[in-house]
């Protein structure tokens, strides 16, 4: 076998979509090879002996030079080549997750009575992440949450807030989100625009978006986490209800500040679990 490689990103997922360009010592290219799905590059002709330059390149990361000696063998055994993302930014693996409402939390602030904070959550949601493998800004994210799932530790509250004056979850049964494109706010943060349909009205809405990091679980999968943060204004989706108590304060703030902590699994389907 002539050229072996081993492309990798800092995090050690493989870069299916490197191009290994092999360049004697005038400059002239001898080989160029594109790795497999597991990141491996494999080239079964053997190389005359001498010194080569190694470049590797991929779209979204910088590219990489490493230096290989070819001896009598004819063969380039160049090993495990690191990317780094272009401006630093570490990526989970592109492809299908499927986010785990088990271990997510899709809640809600509201400002009560103008001096505290009454939280919420939404206890019955689904959503999935395409992580786009050339372009992060091409990624897409999909969630539908129930909206009677909501959950104050209030039975009466709830109660309220499902009702025709703020949720009105008979008329309105689901909550839904769909991204419409990504822009870079960091090293590890983006912004993720899209459009949020919410007791029947349509608004843009942005997500301030982390990534936390990836890793193995328990059962076998790969998972990375995110969180993401949010602010609403409730008139723009036409729930105006309001009490207003002594001195003109609202019993209930005009804004929302939604608050996602969201632990997704490779693949487009949640295992089984132990």
């Amino acid at each position: 076998m002539g050229l072996t490689a081993r492309i990798r990103t800092r995090d050690g997922w493989a870069v299916s979509h490197a191009v290994v360009t092999l360049t004697d010592m005038t400059g002239s290219q001898v080989l160029r090879v594109e790795a497999d799905i597991e990141g491996a590059v494999r080239d079964v002709n053997p190389l005359p002996p001498g010194a080569y330059t190694v470049i590797v390149t991929a779209v979204g990361y910088a590219p990489a030079a490493a230096s290989a000696i070819v001896t009598a063998s004819g063969r380039a055994e160049v090993g495990t080549v690191t990317l780094a993302r272009q401006g630093g930014t570490e990526l989970p693996p592109p492809g299908p997750w499927t986010v785990d409402p088990a271990h997510s939390t899709v809640g809600a602030v509201a400002q009560h009575l103008g001096i505290s904070s009454v939280h919420g959550r939404f206890t019955d949601f689904a959503a999935s992440i395409e992580v786009a493998p050339d372009d992060v800004t091409k990624s897409r994210v999909e969630a539908v949450i129930r909206a009677d799932s909501i959950d104050t530790g209030n039975a009466m509250r709830d109660g309220h807030l499902k009702s025709a004056d703020f949720l009105d979850v008979e008329r309105f049964p689901e909550i839904t989100y769909r991204s419409s494109g990504l822009t870079v706010a960091g090293s590890d943060r983006w912004t993720v625009h899209g459009e949020l349909s919410l007791h029947g009205v349509v608004r843009t809405v942005d997500l301030d978006l982390a990534y936390l990091g990836t890793g193995a679980d328990p059962w076998g999968g790969t998972r990375a986490a995110f969180r993401a943060t949010a602010q609403l204004r409730r008139e723009d989706f036409a729930m105006n209800y309001n009490q207003v108590v002594q001195a003109g304060i609202a019993a209930i703030g005009t804004t929302l500040k939604v608050e996602l902590d969201i632990q997704a699994v490779q693949g487009d389907s949640l295992p089984p679990q132990a």
